[in-house]
């Protein structure tokens, strides 16, 4: 199990906006391992994701920096309450 505290961020681009939370690099270890074991596009890592109660499956991609993002969906941000530049501690398991 992960957990990550850390700032829910908004990205936007031409066809929309998206809300990640980072996992920092020094975190990532667990992350990358289990990416050689499972290989996935993207070396992406399936992961059951939970915030104050909420739970949902998804993935955490990695980037360049050498950590990864987790995407936050609009239905988890409604049921946790939480919005962009919310500090937010999310639990991560691997699957």
């Amino acid at each position: 199990m992960i957990t990550v505290t850390s700032p829910l961020w908004l990205w936007t681009g031409e066809n929309g906006s998206w809300h990640f939370i980072t996992v920092p690099d020094q975190l990532s270890d667990e992350i990358r391992a289990h990416c050689l074991m499972v290989m996935r596009g993207f070396k992406s890592a399936r992961v059951e994701a939970t915030i104050d109660n909420v739970s949902w499956r998804t993935s955490v991609f990695p980037m360049k920096s050498g950590g990864y993002f987790l995407p936050v969906k609009a239905e988890v941000r409604r049921k946790a309450n939480i919005a962009a530049g919310d500090e937010v501690t999310v639990t991560l398991e691997l699957l």
